[in-house]
């Protein structure tokens, strides 16, 4: 059997949900014991100065017994922000005069972001 006959067997059922430079790949897949779980692909294009352009890809595992969990804590996650924030975008991207609050500003006991750490591979969990 050719590996992509391998594949196609694997992708019971699939949607795609494309957000600007994201996309993401929601897929129903099959176990060994043909039993089906979840996996869903955040993947996002990069563009070089170059013009030649990658995609970083960050993808999840879910199964069946934590279908209700994970439905769970999404839903009370989303209407939090949507109730705390509306659905309005705001955000330096999106609003031309969107001031950046400054730790520094705030307080001196503010944590300092460490950038590097938001790029996680998923993939090695």
């Amino acid at each position: 059997m050719r590996e992509n006959d391998l594949l196609e067997k694997d992708e019971i059922f699939s949607k795609v949900l494309r957000a600007g430079r994201r996309t993401y790949f929601f897929d129903v897949r099959a176990t060994k014991a043909d039993d089906y779980y979840i996996t869903i692909t955040e993947s996002k294009k990069f563009t070089e100065e170059d013009g030649s352009f990658h995609f970083k890809k960050h993808k999840i595992y879910l199964y069946k017994e934590d279908f209700n969990a994970f439905q769970d804590i999404l839903t009370e996650m989303t209407s939090y922000v949507l109730n705390n924030k509306g659905e309005e975008v705001i955000s330096e991207r999106h609003v031309k005069d969107f001031k950046k609050e400054s730790f520094n500003d705030a307080s001196d006991d503010a944590p300092k972001l460490d950038k590097s750490f938001t790029d996680i591979e998923f993939d090695d969990i």
